[in-house]
Order: structure tokens, then C-alpha cells, then sequence
């Protein structure tokens, strides 16, 4: 396993007070490392810029303009495909984001997935306060040095000046170990393992929709072991869960390793990563697992709490000639082993976020818009009727009905556009841009027929169309599912040969500065 090191990815616009424009920067390339095997893979990206949010009536629609071409502008392609395809939304706070319905169903089919896994490695689901104290940040040197630009603290509460300050979430690596120290005294409590959904609060001064905002939803996971290769097989273990998830439902082909260690999480021994390449040839770290040592049990290791502990000591008190015991315990990381001695726990934490969303926009996306993995898609297959005349209304839409409840029986996630404000052309292209991988059309000949016309959107225009497929049941089924398998294949073989043919190896530092002037990736010999 190897090194990586994350590039950050680009987001160059702004937005007016009139209309959204994009206004790019030149900006000085900066040289960015990763390491696969016992090679280093070498990115070129550039410092991402501030998303400036507008009010809405001074927004136009990205729909009537049109989806500005990707090969012309990633970042604007980027954007307007959010926009267009009711994914996301600008906040009334800079730098944060409304998640639409239809971008909140991909995090949770992501979050389907993910939890079916965890609970199979043995993790269960809790929830940790979003408020943490700040002298919990403090007590681990390199986390507070980490975190301490993108902090948001709370310091007023009831129209009250705190006594402490509080920070809203940045992660939970501080509230989680003390919360351990209450609940792990023995070796017979380890190994403890849970995961939280939550929001997270990051200070970001350079923002992008899903890929950079100062909130964000994510899942992180906290293990607690007995022995440092307990940890350390956890941590290998969840960045294989992350690989697999990328590969087999995301369709994209991550390249998982381990970071340098400038680049290591803040407090912990090492970070593990995957990190994705993006139709502009940019690095996306897409998920990441720490093997955190014994740092922060060390750090809590001096926590007083007033809680009752077979650990304890005592204060006696003299009061009006009654004595008085206050029980304290010691708060500390360690547990007692089988030999009575006391250790302190051995951790890791892990997580992936809504980056992912981003992640799939910017791999699989084309001119036309966005385009969904079928295995992450909330509608996979979109019926739309087609009819010139009055009368032959009702025997189509019967028709596209009858096809909708078939499919939904056999677990196809369908919807039935039966609206007729628009038209089937507009109907089209507008379910193209969101992305859905199959499209129904059925016309007044199609139900003289008994037959529809089924249209992938992996491959744009004629190509992709298949005329006369039987409407019955026993063929139109398991046609749906074949197709909807080739394509989630598909999309994976097209962005792995989009990456493999964006790598070069290189041998000498001339020829990695060539590679990286080309926009690709360099593999190369790393000394570390």
C-alpha cells in the first residue's frame, strides 16, 4: 500500500448580481503527489475558488440557457449541471448549499449501501452532540493546529457569554474518546465500534457545491482495540469497504493508498485514502480511514468527569460532623488487560461525505448533463408517453401505466411522466440531463404493437436506441435489468480507461514536469 497525496479540485466562478458568470483566475500550478503501489502518482490542480451566493430572483434559469458545453468549461458544466438537475442549491450563508431532493436521494442510496456494510463489519449506529468544548480541541496538539482555522465557534448561548467556548462539529475524534473513557475499563469492552450520521461544520473559505462547503453531511465511523494491529487491520478494512463501494456502486475506479505524512490527518499515525480522477483530470480524495494510534487516548488520558467508576478515589468532606463521599473518576483512554495492567486503547476513525455526490457528477457527466450510475440512481427507468391526438391519449397513457406497475413490481425504481405541459422532445432531453440511465418511450404504434422503444443514456443519440422490445412482462423485465447492468459496467469501464490513459510513468523529475504540463498523472519512484 502506498501514499497518496490529495489534490484539491478547481471551482472558479463567482455570481453576479445580475446573472451567475464564471470569471476564471490564473492561478500558479502547484505539484501534487500520489502514491499507488511503490509508485508515486504525480496531479496537477489548481487552488479552488469561492462560491459566491446570489439571491434567487437574481438568478436565471440554467435550463433556459443551456448546460454550458464540459469540453469549453468543467467548472461551469459543473455548476449548471447542479443547477439544471435540481440537485443542489446556494444557502443564504456564503459558502453553504440546499440539497434538493433529487441530489438528497443519491447520498441516500449511498447511505443504503454504506450501512448495510458497516453493520456487517460489526459497527453500530449512535449519534455524538454537535456542540464540543474547546478545551476537548486542545487537548491533542496537531488535531488543534489542524483544525483551528476552520473552526466555528459558539461563544454566546440564552443571551449568555459562555464560560467556555463551544466548536460546532469540525469531526468527532475529541467528543467520541470521552465519551470511550466512560464506557471502556476492561478488555473484555473492546473492541468498541460505532458510526454516526451527521453534519459538520468547516469554515472554508474556497467553496463548491458537494465538493467544499462549510457544512456538509457525512458518515464517520470510531473504533476503539486492544492491540495496534486490531487497529490497524480496521482501518485497512474500512478503506476496502470505501474501494468497493466506489467500484461496484459508484462505477469509479479509485486508486487506494496511503497519504505522506504532511498530509496524515491531524492526530493521526497514518491516513489511508481513495482518490478519484475527474473528467477535468483533477484528484478527488473521495474517502479516507485513519489509523489514529494512541494518540488521542494519551490526550484524554488527565479528563476529570463526575461519574461513578470502579476506578475511583476519594475525598472525604466534614460537614456538620457527617462525613461525605464525592466519587471521582479518573477519566482516562486505558482499559485493564488480561494481566490486571492498564493500556491505553488503540483507534481509528474513517469517513466519506457528500463529496461523493460531487464525485459521481464530475466522473460520469457529459455535454448533455449529468449521468447517474443505475445502482445509485432514484429513478432508473423513465417512462414517457408519446401522443398527437385526443383520442389516442387514453390507450397510451394505459399502456405506460400498465409498464410502470410491471417494472415497480420487479423492483425497477420507474417513473411515469404522464404531464402534458411539455413535450415528449422536451421531456427527452430534460430526463437525459438528470441523468436517469433508461428511458420508455411508447406512441399509439408502439401500443398497436405491443411494443416500446428503450433509449440508454450511456450512449447519446440513435446509437443507443432499441426499437420493438416486447411490453410483455416475461421479456421486458429481464431486458430492463440486463441493460441496466450494462450500463452500470459501462460508465466503469469508460472512467477507468479515462484514467489509465491519463497516467504516464515517468523515470526522472524532467518527465514528470512534462507530464504534469499535460494535465496528467505521473507515476513514478517515491523516497517518501
Amino acid at each position: 500500500m502506498g501514499a497518496l497525496r490529495l489534490p484539491s479540485l478547481t471551482s472558479i466562478f463567482a455570481v453576479s448580481s445580475a446573472r451567475r458568470s464564471l470569471f476564471p483566475r490564473r492561478s500558479k500550478q502547484l505539484y501534487v503527489r500520489k502514491l499507488t503501489s511503490s509508485a508515486k502518482v504525480f496531479a496537477k490542480t489548481t487552488p479552488a475558488t469561492e462560491v459566491a451566493t446570489a439571491e434567487s430572483n437574481q438568478k436565471s434559469s440554467v435550463q433556459e440557457q443551456g448546460i454550458t458545453p464540459r469540453s469549453q468549461d468543467f467548472n461551469a458544466w459543473y455548476l449548471d449541471v447542479i443547477s439544471a438537475a435540481e440537485l443542489a442549491d446556494y444557502g443564504p450563508v456564503r459558502g453553504t448549499m440546499v440539497i434538493r431532493p433529487y441530489g438528497y436521494a443519491i447520498w441516500e442510496a449511498i447511505q443504503d449501501y454504506l450501512n448495510i456494510k458497516f453493520k456487517e463489519t460489526g459497527h453500530s449506529n449512535m449519534y455524538f452532540p454537535q456542540f464540543i468544548p474547546y478545551s476537548f480541541i486542545e487537548k491533542e496538539a496537531s488535531h488543534v493546529e489542524g483544525f483551528s482555522p476552520e473552526l466555528a465557534l459558539v461563544t454566546v448561548g440564552g443571551g449568555k457569554e459562555l464560560e467556555e467556548k463551544l466548536v460546532v462539529r469540525p469531526t468527532s475524534e475529541t467528543i467520541v474518546n470521552h465519551m470511550f473513557t466512560q464506557w471502556i475499563q476492561s478488555y473484555r469492552d473492546l473492541p468498541l465500534m460505532i458510526n454516526q450520521w451527521a453534519n459538520v461544520t468547516r469554515w472554508e473559505m474556497r467553496t463548491k457545491p458537494f465538493i467544499r462547503t462549510l457544512e456538509f453531511l457525512w458518515q464517520e465511523g470510531h473504533t476503539a482495540h486492544a492491540t495496534p494491529e486490531e487497529a490497524e487491520r480496521e482501518a485497512m478494512q474500512m478503506i476496502d469497504v470505501y474501494t468497493k463501494f466506489s467500484y461496484e456502486q459508484a462505477a469509479i475506479p479509485v486508486i487506494p493508498g496511503r497519504k505522506s505524512r504532511v498530509e496524515t490527518f491531524a492526530g493521526a499515525d497514518k491516513t489511508y485514502t481513495i482518490e478519484a480522477m475527474m473528467g477535468d483530470r483533477k484528484a478527488l480524495q473521495a474517502g479516507t480511514s485513519h489509523n489514529l494510534g494512541q494518540n488521542f487516548s494519551r490526550a484524554f488520558g488527565t479528563q476529570v468527569s463526575f461519574y461513578f467508576n470502579p476506578y475511583f478515589f476519594r475525598i472525604r468532606y466534614l460537614i456538620k460532623n457527617q462525613n461525605y463521599f464525592l466519587y471521582i473518576k479518573t477519566l482516562s483512554m486505558q482499559f485493564a488487560d488480561e494481566n490486571g495492567q492498564r493500556e491505553h486503547v488503540w483507534q481509528t476513525s474513517w469517513a466519506v461525505s457528500t463529496r461523493f455526490v460531487g464525485g459521481i457528477i464530475m466522473t460520469h457527466g457529459d455535454d448533455a448533463g449529468l449521468m447517474l450510475p443505475p445502482r445509485l440512481a432514484s429513478i432508473q427507468v423513465v417512462i414517457v408517453p408519446i401522443w398527437k391526438k385526443a383520442n389516442e391519449k387514453d390507450e397510451v397513457l394505459d399502456a405506460a401505466l400498465s409498464i410502470k406497475d410491471v417494472l415497480h413490481v420487479a423492483g425497477i425504481k420507474v417513473k411515469l411522466d404522464d404531464s402534458d405541459q411539455k413535450t415528449p422532445g422536451w421531456k427527452f432531453n430534460f430526463w437525459e440531463m438528470k441523468g436517469v440511465p433508461i428511458r420508455i418511450e411508447i406512441g399509439p404504434r408502439d401500443v398497436s404493437s405491443r411494443s416500446v422503444v428503450i433509449s440508454r443514456r450511456d450512449i447519446p443519440g440513435k446509437p443507443g436506441k432499441v426499437f420493438g422490445i416486447s411490453m410483455e412482462s416475461s421479456v421486458l423485465v429481464p431486458y430492463i435489468k440486463e441493460k441496466l447492468d450494462e450500463i452500470q459496467s459501462s460508465l466503469l469501464d469508460k472512467a477507468t480507461a479515462f484514467r489509465d490513459s491519463n497516467i504516464v510513468d515517468v523515470s526522472s523529475y524532467d518527465e514528470l514536469k512534462e507530464a504534469i504540463s499535460q494535465g496528467k498523472w505521473a507515476r513514478g519512484p517515491w523516497i517518501g
